[in-house]
């Protein structure tokens, strides 16, 4: 009986350690959220095999055997490749964080288009931007706002003064706009995890 098949573009949230014939991804997808996706990895070097690697966008023919757990890579096309992020470590674990907060929270069917389009954006400026910690603190925020909680209104708002100026400076310049440092580093470093906290004790939004 022939498997149930899929075809959708996918950006690869995770990758975890290949197994003797399989490397297994996790990809969400802007028609199908989040899915769990095997590829086969071939016993001789192919010009035909597309080696995926973590945050790429990809084109997929999948098959599943059992409706839907799991699907296997038929046939791969890559769309984009944001090496960037791995040219440096806070780079790339800034970006991994993202990732995994998306695969923990894929949210509604309706507004899987929107997360899609975050993920592309984010993973982009992941790869070119002077700033990672900015680009976290952007996408979270975003993100936040997007699943309709109050983060200018009830974070934002009840923020010390000079952080919720800097906060607001962030959220208003375009990234290649901002400075490579900052001239109150202290301050900048406390944005992200008052948000993060934020987020733990007044949303539904698994942080971790």
């Amino acid at each position: 009986m022939p498997g149930e098949t899929l075809t959708t573009e996918g950006i690869v949230l995770s990758r975890r350690l290949p197994s003797d014939s399989f490397q297994s991804f996790t990809i969400f997808s802007s028609a199908y959220g989040v899915l769990l996706v095997l590829q086969r990895v071939p016993k001789k070097p192919s010009a035909a095999h597309l080696a995926i690697d973590l945050f790429d966008e990809v084109g997929f023919f999948l098959e599943s055997s059992n409706q839907g757990q799991t699907w296997f890579v038929k046939e791969a096309r890559l769309l984009a490749r944001q090496a960037g992020i791995g040219r440096d470590y806070e780079r790339l674990r800034l970006a991994s964080a993202f990732a995994a907060l998306i695969a923990r929270n894929p949210g509604s069917e309706e507004g899987r288009a929107r997360v899609y389009a975050l993920l592309r954006t984010t993973f982009a400026a992941f790869a070119t931007a002077a700033r990672p910690d900015v680009v976290a603190f952007k996408s979270l925020y975003t993100f936040a706002r997007d699943e309709g909680y109050p983060v200018r209104q009830h974070w934002l708002a009840e923020l010390p003064a000079a952080l919720q100026a800097l906060a607001g400076r962030w959220l208003r310049t375009p990234l290649a706009d901002l400075p490579a440092t900052e001239a109150n580093p202290d301050e900048a470093q406390r944005l992200q995890p008052s948000l993060e906290h934020f987020l733990r004790g007044h949303t539904e939004i698994l942080m971790e």
